[in-house]
Formats: structure tokens, sequence, C-alpha cells
């Protein structure tokens, strides 16, 4: 492969680096660079060649390609934002003075100056600030699908101008209209601090978004940059990841990630493979076994053959599978957008037959009635009640999830939490403690436990076998008094066996044994019973006799049992998911009273078996703590990741329980009901407040009781639907779970 520059590509080198003539990075020759596309988290079927806001719901796009960031779209809304909050506070505190009997403002601000600092404050608020909004409410006409915008640039553009027109032309008004003074009353506050919340609801969103994405990034992030690659000859040099292909030789020193799949050509070691797996168990490798790219080497040499490179590799297919899972998902939001799509125009529609009824037959002047009256059914109709209706109670929700250990990631996980059937939780880390021990020691007929136990540990202290550490940590507990091992030798597959103060010892599997030509048949009972329980069971071999058993294990979190018995009773069928043996796997369920279990998954699996749920019909949420977790976590409707797990997993999920305590699961699902059913309520008031608010705002009240409702008193019903859609959503914060 060669490398030139884009510049000047006369200029070519066998590697990577900088052009000699202009300085720029040289491109591999031949490889054009991908064109990143655009598409919208709730309409996956909308793709673009490049950054902009989907034609249906008006959110931004975000890249399909996760690796490459994109935080233009909230660097943006976050200086609008601050912006906005900056200018609204004094527009506020302008407005509600007026409001106060004897005005104590009115000493330094007289009302006339007043009202021109509001409208001076407003200004940039709503048409620099605003300004997304009115573009996306434009386009939602244009492409005839009304959505949030449309109604949040008809409410803002109504309040504000309507106040410019009071400001200017205040004798353009009747005489009822007016104040004390003789103006108008305006609503640049009511402008102002639509825009304020709406774009502090844009930042939090995207801030959601972005942080969704650098979870995928993370994964990406895990893979070394450089692999040592060895040339025919036997040299070798460090080479960037991108120029290995398959049937390369490369070096894995101790300690040095692995680049890329492959399989082990020379050395043995025991690889950490928890970061893909979950699994804290390393895995012996010797000649012939697989290994994973970005898994961490341990204290041995391996020079291995690389099979799968670049997208082709296991990291970059959970990495695919996390963005097609994560962009599949649809934003509660999209509720508000439907109803949106029928109560704009109804409400358009009154406006002009209110305009068209007071100009035929109202009383004189008829344009001014019919333009007033028009003006209040869009300001009573503001959305600043539906639009609040939904992130207030997200947002109380979330902090009293916050206060017991729930995070909340996004308003979908909550909005979905509470129609899960089914609950898919992996083994390690979650339902376990995710730290193997040791759990049982049994010594043979005229052995003693702890001697047992003293000289197995005693071996494994020169071990790189997976297990040796738990062992070793084992016999500390019991502050036995470690030896030194003497002749040590790893025998792959099977054990290990040495001399510790004169006596042969030698720990391993069955098969280590039989090679020794020892009978375990004392021991073959307990070896059995041992896997059942989940353990792994070593034999311990003293002075050529069977001496006794050594079990390591991942023990139960004391919460599980409980939290799974609640969430038995709250209807879930419970699915154990790993990539554990089928013995130690089953061990597990049965004394937990798990549903069903698979196991032997590999990671890749893990998506496609909650996916067959989900064929089936089945609402499925995911529990897990491993990056091999994350491409299920995402693709299921809830991801749970613990909080005692990888960050990965955390940023894949919708729920992380902070403490890792399952019990958590059961409470989020009481919230999530409350949270529900709470903005149900508060989307039944906002409609009812403008089925009552509406008519009175067009005049139907006139004829009969001779009453018309002012803009002003339509801005103050509009506040009063506000407040009590906050207060409703307050009530979240004391609800029983």
């Amino acid at each position: 492969m060669t490398y030139t520059c884009p510049m000047h590509p006369d200029v070519q080198e066998a590697a990577p680096g900088d052009c000699p003539r202009c300085g720029m990075a040289l491109e591999a020759a031949g490889v054009p660079l991908a064109s990143t596309q655009w598409t919208c988290p709730m309409h996956p079927e909308i793709v673009r060649d490049g950054p902009g806001d989907c034609p249906i719901c008006g959110m931004a796009l975000e890249p399909m390609d996760a690796g490459a960031p994109d935080d233009a779209e909230l660097v943006d809304m976050t200086r609008r934002f601050v912006v906005s909050a900056i200018l609204t506070l004094p527009v506020l505190v302008l407005a509600m003075a007026h409001m106060v009997p004897g005005n104590p403002l009115e000493a330094f601000v007289p009302r006339r100056i007043g009202i021109l600092l509001e409208a001076g404050l407003a200004t940039p608020v709503v048409l620099w600030s605003g300004w997304p909004f009115f573009v996306r409410g434009w386009r939602s006409i244009v492409n005839r699908s009304l959505n949030m915008f449309s109604l949040i640039s008809l409410g803002v553009g109504v309040a504000y101008g309507f106040s410019v027109v009071a400001l200017v032309f205040p004798h353009a008004f009747p005489a009822s209209f007016r104040g004390a003074s003789g103006e108008v009353g305006v609503y640049f506050e009511a402008a102002a601090v639509i825009v304020t919340l709406i774009l502090l609801g844009q930042v939090l969103e995207l801030r959601a978004r972005s942080s969704t994405n650098a979870a995928i990034r993370a994964l990406l992030g895990l893979a070394p940059k450089t692999a040592r690659l060895v040339a025919e000859d036997g040299s070798e040099q460090d080479v960037p990841l991108e120029r290995i292909l398959a049937g390369d030789r490369l070096r894995v020193r101790p300690g040095e990630k692995i680049p890329v799949d492959g399989s082990v050509l020379e050395g043995e070691s025991a690889v950490d493979e928890s970061m893909i797996t979950g699994e804290p168990i390393p895995v012996a490798k010797a000649v012939g076994d697989r290994v994973i790219g970005a898994t961490v080497n341990g204290t041995g040499g391996l020079l291995i053959e690389a099979q799968r490179v670049g997208s082709e590799t296991l990291l970059a297919q959970i990495v695919h599978m996390v963005a097609e899972a994560q962009r599949s998902r649809a934003p509660i939001q999209k509720l508000v957008d439907v109803v949106a799509a029928w109560f704009v125009p109804i409400v358009v529609a009154i406006a002009l037959v209110s305009f068209a009824a007071w100009a035929i037959f109202g009383p004189e002047p008829r344009f001014t009635y019919a333009i007033i009256n028009a003006v209040a059914v869009l300001i009573i109709a503001c959305p600043c009640a539906l639009g609040l209706a939904t992130p207030m109670s997200i947002m109380v929700a979330t902090g009293r999830g916050a206060a017991l250990g729930v995070l909340f990631k996004n308003a979908e996980a909550i909005e979905v939490l509470r129609q899960v059937d089914t609950l898919v939780v992996d083994k390690t880390g979650t339902l376990t403690e995710g730290k193997t021990r040791l759990r049982e020691v049994l010594a043979g007929p005229g052995f003693d436990e702890d001697e047992v136990l003293r000289l197995a540990a005693t071996l494994e202290r020169g071990s790189e076998h997976p297990l040796a550490a738990a062992i070793v940590a084992g016999a500390e507990a019991r502050r036995l008094e470690l030896g030194r091992a003497e002749a040590f030798e790893s025998v792959t597959g099977k054990g290990v066996k040495g001399t510790v103060t004169g006596s042969p010892v030698a720990l391993g599997n069955r098969a280590m044994l039989d090679d020794l030509g020892l009978d375990t048949a004392d021991l073959d009972a307990d070896a059995e019973r041992m896997r059942r329980e989940g353990q792994t069971a070593m034999f311990v071999a003293i002075d050529g006799q069977a001496a006794g058993i050594v079990g390591v294990a991942d023990p139960i979190k004391d919460s599980t049992p409980e939290a799974l018995r609640a969430l038995h009773e709250d209807g879930l069928r419970i699915i154990m998911l790993t990539g554990d043996s089928e013995t130690t796997a089953r061990a597990v369920a049965t004394r937990l009273g798990i549903d069903d279990v698979f196991a032997g998954v590999l990671p890749e699996q893990k998506a496609d078996v909650v996916k067959r749920l989900q064929d089936e019909g089945r609402i499925v949420a995911m529990a897990g703590d491993g990056i091999n977790d994350a491409p299920a976590l995402a693709q299921a409707a809830v991801g749970i990741a613990m909080g005692t797990g990888t960050d990965v997993a955390m940023e894949s999920a919708g729920v992380t329980l902070v403490k890792g305590d399952l019990r958590g699961i059961a409470r989020a699902r009481r919230l999530s009901r409350a949270t529900m059913r709470n903005i149900r309520q508060n989307l039944f008031f906002a409609f009812v407040y403008n089925a009552a608010g509406v008519p009175i705002a067009a005049g139907v009240l006139y004829p009969v009781a001779g009453v018309l409702l002012s803009p002003m008193l339509a801005a103050a019903a509009m506040s009063l639907s506000s407040v009590s859609v906050v207060g409703n959503a307050l009530r979240l914060r004391t609800v029983r779970l």
C-alpha cells in the first residue's frame, strides 16, 4: 500500500506521514474517504449527505458514522440558550413588577421605558435565539408535517408580533384593551420565556444524544492504534493498524492489547477478555487458539496471525450493532408531535373563523375586534402548557430516580420500561459480583484442608492460570503462610505442577491427575456437586495422592434473590444470557428461580437473542455490565446497565443502576408507570384548558354575557395552565415507590 498527498499526487510514500512539500497528512492511495451520511433519530428512513433538520419532525440530524463526533448543533443551541436566559431574566422582572400593585420599579424605570426595555431585550431572544424554531416551523408547514416546532414558532410569533404592534400602534386598539396609562398590554416576557424554556429542552436532548455517540467512540478507542508487524525475514516494526492485512504475522508482547482478531502461532499466555466478554476470568491461550482484537495480553508473549481486520473485527461489529440499535428507537416526544399535527390546524382554523365572524358580524370597530379576538385565540392556545406537559414530568421523574440510585438516560426509557414483559439479564457482574473468589476447599482422607489450600496457593503464586489470583487471595484471607514453589511447570489445558518444600504438588482438572496416574474416585462426587453449584472445581495432588479439591466461583450478589422475586411478582419473565457453560449457567438459574437460560452465547449473539425474543412479540429489557452486553443493551426496548460495570455499557443503556442492585428495576418500573400517568394527566389538562379557553377567547360568550377575553387575560390564563402543569409534575417527587 502506498500513501500520497491530496495536494501533490506525485508525492508517494510506503508509510503514512506528512507531505514533505505542503505538510498535509498523506492518504492511502486508491482508498476514497468515507462520506458520512446523516439521519434522524426519530425517522431512520430520512438520510441526507450532510447535517440539517428532519423534514418530518424538525429534529437535528445526526451522523450515521457514530465514530465521527459532531457537536455543532449542541454548541449552537447552548450558546443561544445562554444568551436567551441572560436577556429573558430582566424582561421577566420588568413584566412581573408591573403586575404588582404600586409597581416597586416605577420610581426607577417608568412604565413606558420598561416596555421599551422589554421589547429591546426580548427582540434578540425571539429573532436570534429562537430563529431555528421559526425555520423548522416554516419547514413543517412547507412539508405539510406539523409538529412541536409548528406550535412553538406560531405561539412565539403571535405573542411577539402582537406585542410589537401594540407597542408601535397602540391607538389601533379599542380603549377597553388599554391600561390606566392608555397602553395596550404586551407579551414580550411570554415570547422570551417560551424560547428560553424550549432552548433548555433542546440542550438537554442534544447532550443526551451526544453522550450516546460518545459510548460508541469509547468502543472504537479500545482498539490499539498500532501493531507490531513481523516481516518474512523476521524483522519487526510498529505500523499503523490501518496497514494490517489478513494473513499478516503480529507480535503481541506482555501487557499489550491484541490489535486484531486472529489465531495464536507461537507462545502461551492468559488474555483478559473482560472488556469484550464481560467475564472476569482471563482465558488461557496457546497455539491454535483464537484471540480477539482490543483484549489485553497477560504475562506471556504471543505471535498471532491476523484473520479479521478493520470493519470485520468483533469490536467493529459490536460498534456497528450498537449504532444500528440506537438509531431504531423513537423518542416519547413523537406522541406530542402526532397530537400537534391535529392541534395546530384546528387552532388556526378557529382563529380564522373568529376573525371572519367578528369582521362580518361584530360591533364597530369590527376589524380591530376581529384581530384582537383572533390573537386571543392564538395566545391562549400557545403551546407552553402542551410543550411542558411531557418534559416537566420527565425532568421531575429523572431527579426522583437519581435519588433512588436509578439514572434514566432518556425519556423513551421511562416511557417503555412500564411496558416490559421480559427481562434478559447477564450473569457475571449483573446477577453476580463479577469478582472470582475462593468458594470451597475440600480435603481428602488423611489431608488437612488448610494444608491443601496452602500448598495449592503456593504453587499458584508463580502461575499465569486464570484462577490463580482467587486461590492465592483465599489463602491470604485465611492467614496461611505461603512458601516458594520450585520446578514450576504449566501444562496447557490441564493445570500446573511443581515442588513445594520438597513435596511434589499438582493442581488442575481431571485430565491432569489422570496423566499423573492418580485415582480421583473419592473426590469425583464432590467435584460434580461443586460444578452443579456453579463452581470451577480443581483437583489438588500432594506427594502422589489426590489430596482434595479447590472450588472457585463468582458469588451471587446478596440483593439478587430478593430483586428477582420482586420482578417475578411484577409479572416479568426473567431470562439469563451468559457466555458461561451450560452446567454453571443452569446451576445459577436453578438457585435463583430464573425462567429460562441461554448459555455459551458469544458477544455478537447476545443482541440476536434479544431480537429473537422481540420477534416473538415480547417487549424486552436487557440488564448487563460488560462491553459484550452493549449491542444487546441497545437492541432491547430498554437497556439497563450496572453502575459497577463498564462505561460503555452505561452509555449504551437507557437506565443505569448506580449501585448495580437489580431491586432498582422494580422501583424504576413503578416510577415509569407514575410518570406516564402524570404525563397523560398533564396532556389531558392542557387540552381541556384549550377546549374551554379557545371558544371563550373566540368570543362565544359575547352574545350571551357581553364577555370578551382580552389578550392580556389570555396570556394570564396561559401562564396559569403552565403553572398547573408544573405543579402536577412536581407531585412525582412524593409518589410512593
